[in-house]
């Protein structure tokens, strides 16, 4: 079973006793049996009603709210706009930004600042901002005077328009602090290592995704952010996840330098049954590389925010399963009994392996997943969608549980995610660094080359005992090659696939020696 845990506690949150926690969902329970005020959603009246403008901040009141609000008919958020924000370009839209002296916590001398987005282009709905100073909470309201709105031309008269999420700045150098993440958009966020772009996005929650009927698309409806300390390197985000099948309750505490931590407490209440849902999603995009270029005409080597997915099971093992854009969709589960990490990975670090100046995936983030407390039996779910774009992201992983939830009930999760150059735990084996795949002679064949690096490559005693395992379900195996590179700590191992008339083969490979595992195992669909 998922586990369950108290909502951990802010400072600001540790000054509040049993009579305000009683206190607000009283006020909750009342506001909900009453009705909505005019013109307003449930879940709108709920929010102001306990934790809105001069309401006292409880996680657990946040808990409640969300678990009452599960028991009420869904409602989505509001999407109108007045013009001149109704159909917004792309380069209109990024042209709005908030004033630099309006962000929130401006020239206090904390750790964090704070950018409230408007709303328009490709995010149109509502989102409530609040603050949590000294406990209380305090409302972020919109104001037409707090946006520079670049060449668009708005009328002197706005009315509140709410937000379409927000960006955090932190982790100052040299008095300087850097875009360290934003929260926008469905529950979609991102964040990153100190020196990198932005790339792989995470989700709060994914719902039936790849179901027949189509995915359903869950909203962060409000936001409370708490102030931080002076020079804090830690920001604590609280929010309200509402979907047609699901209501939550999230906690997320950011830490930002090196290497960015995002630490997740999540409490699900769904409204109906569902099977298929996702928890620590993330998306990312994989256009081409080495392994696919097939209808490819591009100047560049390759074009992906990540290279592949890597998981390390309860069962101890390492896996490295490439990304590829198919022709089809394709739909790989990896049964674990509890996982102990998995992420999508940038392992391309240098600029030749792209050659683009202007995107550098090469400084895209990885994003390693590690679960707090056992997550139990379930699978980590990929899937690959073709495109023929690099501005769609194509690739989804996340952790799907083997237990549904059930209308009614309750389903707690927690884990941290590391936005990094590489994961924080690298074990003793050697890695994949490259796979390449093109045209073998003659017919259906194809050749596979993959490398491994690492430094029980170099000594002697492992090469000579090193062999090859290397299967295919279905396909025959033939001209397999080994080219050991002890100067570079780096094996090759080439070979051929004649597939036949089949149209999905899943291919495995490990070295070993003495009889035991010395990479991490490589994994690799193909289809034609």
């Amino acid at each position: 079973m998922a586990r369950t845990f108290a909502p951990s506690l802010s400072v600001g949150e540790a000054r509040l006793d049993r009579r305000s926690f009683v206190a607000g969902t009283a006020a909750l329970a009342g506001s909900l049996v009453a009705g909505p005020a005019l013109g307003q959603t449930f879940a709108q009246t709920a929010i102001q009603a306990s934790l809105g403008e001069g309401q006292a901040f409880s996680g657990a009141t946040l808990v409640e709210l969300a678990r009452l609000l599960s028991k009420k008919a869904y409602n989505a958020p509001a999407t109108d706009l007045p013009d001149p924000f109704t159909k917004l370009d792309y380069e209109q839209y990024i042209g709005i930004r908030a004033k630099p002296e309006t962000t929130l916590w401006n020239l206090e001398g904390r750790g964090f600042t704070v950018e409230p987005l408007h709303r328009g282009y490709a995010f149109m709905s509502a989102v409530s901002l609040y603050v949590v100073e000294d406990g209380v909470v305090r409302r972020v309201s919109y104001d037409r005077n707090k946006f520079d709105y670049g060449r668009l031309n708005v009328p002197a008269a706005v009315p509140d328009l709410g937000f379409s999420g927000f960006r955090v700045f932190g982790d100052a150098q040299a008095g300087r602090q850097r875009e360290v993440a934003i929260f926008q958009g469905a529950t979609f966020f991102r964040s990153s290592a100190r020196g990198q772009n932005l790339g792989v996005m995470a989700r709060g929650l994914t719902l039936k995704a790849g179901d027949n009927k189509g995915e359903e698309f869950p909203q962060f409806r409000a936001y409370w952010i708490e102030r931080p300390s002076s020079r804090s390197d830690a920001l604590v985000i609280h929010a309200l996840l509402d979907s047609e099948s699901v209501v939550g309750a999230y906690r997320f505490m950011l830490r930002s330098g090196e290497v960015s931590i995002i630490d997740t407490e999540v409490t699900l209440f769904p409204r109906a049954a569902v099977e298929n849902y996702g928890i620590a999603g993330m998306t990312t995009t994989y256009y081409f590389g080495s392994n696919d270029r097939r209808g490819v005409d591009d100047v560049r080597p390759a074009v992906h925010e990540s290279s592949g997915l890597q998981i390390h099971n309860g069962n101890g093992e390492w896996i490295w399963r490439p990304l590829a854009n198919p022709e089809t969709l394709q739909i790989s589960a990896f049964v674990d009994p509890s996982p102990r990490g998995f992420g999508l990975l940038q392992r391309e670090r240098d600029y030749a392996g792209f050659l683009d100046d202007d995107q550098n995936f090469e400084r895209r983030p990885s994003l390693w997943i590690e679960p707090i407390g056992d997550w139990a039996p379930g699978l980590v779910q990929l899937i690959e969608i073709p495109t023929d774009s690099e501005i769609n992201d194509n690739v989804l992983a996340y952790w799907r549980p083997r237990q549904p939830l059930v209308a009614g009930g309750e389903a707690s999760f927690a884990y941290r995610q590391f936005w990094c150059w590489q994961p924080p735990e690298r074990p003793a084996l050697a890695q994949v660094t490259a796979t390449r795949v093109g045209r073998a002679r003659p017919g259906t064949q194809r050749r596979f080359v993959v490398d491994f690096s690492g430094e029980m490559l170099r000594s002697a005693p492992t090469l000579t005992e090193l062999k090859p395992m290397l299967s295919a379900t279905p396909g025959t195996i033939g001209n397999v090659r080994m080219w050991p590179y002890p100067e570079r700590k780096l094996v090759r191992i080439g070979f051929d696939m004649d597939f036949g008339s089949d149209t999905l083969s899943e291919l495995r490979l490990v070295l070993e020696a003495g009889g035991k595992p010395v990479s991490e195992t490589w994994l690799y669909r193909w289809t034609p």
